[in-house]
């Protein structure tokens, strides 16, 4: 009878587990931030669009030509100083001391232990899709209109694979840190590993 009883008991014991997998499961899939996410994809696709149905929309180039630079403007500054910080906990900036120099500051936010402001996998996953797609989609303009002679357009594409490209470019930096960054993180990976190995051979 105590080991049906204590089998009982582990059993409770494993369901209990699986039910705080499932939650915790159901909270990284979990979109938190809808609205964010919305935006986040809403302005550079938009601009896409009206550069793929221009000539259909309007013969007018400069009203053309405009509409995408706002839309692309405002996808600049809401991806840069919203949508970012919101989603993955990344931001990045420029910031000029008081002797007039120039510096370039990249910021991950450090995870929780209790993981309430951690971003969740299907906001990751929306806005990382988006950010690497969308250049991609400018530059591959790009090479189109410069193998069609279309030169006229030419200043707008380049407009949206700089603005485009400088976003993702600040975001992976931090993501991934600067080169200072990994090579302490390889020499801190390297030290655990040197020490793992001398305390197995000692123990031995």
């Amino acid at each position: 009878m105590m080991r049906q009883d204590s089998n009982d008991a582990t059993e409770d014991v494993s369901l209990f587990d699986t039910e705080d997998e499932t939650r915790r499961k159901s909270k990284k899939s979990k979109i938190r931030h809808p609205l964010a996410c919305f935006f986040h994809l809403f302005f550079r696709v938009s601009a896409i669009l009206v550069y793929l149905l221009c000539e259909i929309l309007s013969s007018s180039f400069i009203a053309c030509m405009v509409t995408i630079i706002l839309l692309l403007s405002c996808d600049f500054w809401t991806v840069k100083n919203i949508t970012g910080r919101l989603l993955v906990g990344l931001r990045w900036w420029n910031q000029v001391d008081d002797d007039g120099r120039s510096h370039w500051i990249f910021e991950a936010r450090k995870p929780s232990t209790q993981g309430k402001t951690a971003s969740s996998d299907s906001e990751s996953r929306i806005f990382w899709l988006g950010l690497v797609i969308c250049p991609l989609i400018w530059v591959i303009f790009f090479f189109s209109a410069l193998f069609s002679f279309k030169l006229k357009w030419l200043a707008v594409v380049i407009m949206g694979v700089v603005l485009q490209c400088a976003n993702l470019y600040g975001y992976v930096k931090c993501k991934v840190g600067n080169k200072s960054n990994l090579k302490s993180m390889a020499t801190n990976y390297f030290g655990r590993q040197f020490f793992r190995q001398a305390a197995k051979e000692e123990g031995s």
